[in-house]
């Protein structure tokens, strides 16, 4: 297929691999119903109110044509400006442009163009639906390895999110990298993706069809780690997982051994310093989780209730979007309240979810993170 390559963005040139993505996601996806694993069936998990109110407003169309693996909203929005990695239909976008207010902003990117061609649609009737007077959303046409060749700029985004688009991707650390260059100072990637318990062989990563279900893509779990640290972000925060379970004997055949989970990571923008760990005090003024605020799998802030965090926590609360939210203990406190040594942070994914399943007995397992029964975007 290389002759069907097409340049793009300013030089970048699209692989095989984007290629053949985009036939899958024009051509033989037409609906969530079409795909052929339940890599993506999760488990019913509550969702706050007013995000279901949010996804009420999204036009039918563009939610049946929805392919995202999970919800991925995380806390703190009015009035961010948002970058959504591998937009799709929009059906994200047009959410997270209620969750943002009139002052905020949601861009989405998409290699798709049928994709691109629902979103666009309907943006005077996602804006008319939130009462807005002029647009608050922009959809792009681009690769998420060529973020800044399609004009973003650098240094402009307070938040980006992606959904189960990253493991598309045959080039992540140069995704991580874009994410990184167009992140503001205290910024986040926020992102729900596949992992695998090991590096895949190359016959599954050659599978056209594994590939497109998101199988084939994953990455293994500790390389997530290792290339956030060389592109610059602090040490990545995993936030939940589930199992993902393949019945499709062909494809099952094919994976063997191989087990897969979907993530939820937390990837900050934050300079590098010697951070002492410190403790905190969350005030309740985050929208939708007032009494408590789930940071991560490790941390969990009650509204005044004073907890210690890691060095690593320490900075991020104290250099992004959340500084307003947590009150550091006052100088001339007890001698212990600063540089005692952390908790040890959960990592791995695969032991977040054993850890789950003892927490909650005989609960069903399926894929990422939502009531969605579909993968990717």
């Amino acid at each position: 297929m290389a002759e069907e390559n097409s340049a793009c963005a300013k030089g970048f040139v699209d692989s095989t691999i984007h290629v053949d993505v985009k036939d899958y996601y024009s051509k033989v996806l037409k609906k969530t119903a079409d795909l052929k694993t339940n890599a993506c069936v999760a488990p019913a998990q509550p969702i706050p109110a007013f995000i279901r109110q949010a996804l009420k407003k999204v036009h039918p169309e563009v939610t049946a044509r929805y392919y995202g693996c999970g919800l991925v909203v995380p806390e703190c929005l009015e009035g961010c400006r948002i970058l959504d990695l591998g937009s799709g239909s929009g059906r994200d976008v047009y959410m997270l442009s209620e969750l943002v207010g009139e002052k905020g902003h949601v861009t989405g990117i998409d290699m798709t163009e049928d994709q691109l061609d629902v979103a666009r649609t309907y943006v005077d009737y996602h804006m008319k639906e939130f009462g807005y007077k002029k647009p608050n959303v922009t959809f792009v046409q681009g690769y998420i390895e060529a973020l800044t060749e399609v004009g973003l700029e650098k240094s402009s985004f307070d938040i980006i999110i992606s959904n189960c688009v990253v493991n598309l991707s045959p080039d992540k650390k140069r995704v991580l990298a874009e994410a990184y260059s167009v992140l503001k100072e205290g910024g986040e990637l926020y992102f729900s993706d596949v992992y695998s318990s090991g590096r895949l062989t190359e016959e599954i990563k050659n599978h056209k069809v594994l590939w497109g279900e998101c199988l084939g893509g994953a990455l293994w779990w500790k390389d997530l780690l290792q290339l956030a640290e060389e592109v610059g972000f602090s040490p990545p925060r995993l936030v939940t997982a589930s199992v993902i379970t393949v019945d499709n004997k062909e494809l099952q055949d094919v994976l063997g051994d191989f087990k897969f989970v979907s993530a939820t990571y937390r990837l900050f923008k934050i300079p590098k310093g010697n951070t002492k760990s410190c403790q905190v005090i969350y005030n309740g003024s985050i929208t939708g989780v007032e009494d408590s605020f789930q940071f991560d799998s490790q941390y969990t802030f009650k509204v005044d209730e004073v907890v210690e965090v890691d060095g690593e926590v320490a900075a991020i609360l104290t250099r992004s979007r959340f500084t307003e939210d947590f009150t550091l203990q006052p100088p001339g406190g007890p001698p212990e309240s600063c540089g005692v040594k952390p908790k040890a942070g959960i990592v791995d994914p695969f032991q977040l979810v054993l850890q789950l399943e003892k927490q909650r007995p005989g609960s069903a397992t399926g894929g990422c993170c939502s009531t969605q029964s579909a993968c990717c975007k």
